[in-house]
Formats: structure tokens, C-alpha cells, sequence
């Protein structure tokens, strides 16, 4: 915080900042989006937001949106395996059925 001395003779809070974690989630682009939703809505808590609030609010709106990209990736990556596996079944059932 910095302080200020009131004419009471008293020192008041007239500004300060805070420290948060602005890192990913390792791992889970679900929790990155919204961890990345909650620092954007901090960051622009304020009436007035400083500059530096409003470069946080961009990096967390960047950080949730490729944690967006890297979560359409794994859906697209799962739907493809999955697709790839069900196709790969139905040849071998198709073999086995032939060769039966």
C-alpha cells in the first residue's frame, strides 16, 4: 500500500497493488478458462481501471483464449481417435467375420 498523512495526523491507504497468479493450469485448459475468467474480472473490478489493470485484463483475456485453442484441439484430437478406433474395430470385426 502507499499511505498518505491525513491533516488528523493519521496515515491513509490512498493506492496499492496485488500480486496474483497469472500462470495456466498445467494440464487442464477447463480450470485455465476459468482461472483466466476470474483475473479478467478482478483486473476490471474497478470503476476506473488502471493501465495496469487493463493489461492484465488482456493477458488473461489471451490466456483464456488458448486455453480455449489447446481444450478445441483435445476435443478434436478425442473425436478423431475415437473415430479412428471405432473404424479400426469394424474392419477387424469385418476380417473376422470374412475369415469366419
Amino acid at each position: 500500500y502507499s499511505y498518505e498523512r491525513g491533516p488528523d495526523g493519521k496515515n491513509y491507504a490512498i493506492g496499492g497493488d496485488v500480486s496474483i497468479d497469472t500462470s495456466p493450469v498445467s494440464g487442464d485448459p477447463e480450470a485455465t478458462i476459468r482461472k483466466a475468467e476470474q483475473i479478467h474480472s478482478a483486473a476490471l473490478a474497478p470503476a476506473t481501471p488502471s493501465t495496469q489493470d487493463l493489461r492484465v485484463a488482456a493477458a488473461a483475456a489471451l490466456m483464456r483464449t488458448q486455453a480455449q485453442i489447446e481444450l478445441t484441439r483435445e476435443k478434436s484430437s478425442n473425436k478423431v481417435s475415437a473415430y479412428n478406433h471405432a473404424a479400426n474395430d469394424e474392419a477387424v470385426g469385418r476380417f473376422v467375420d470374412v475369415s469366419a
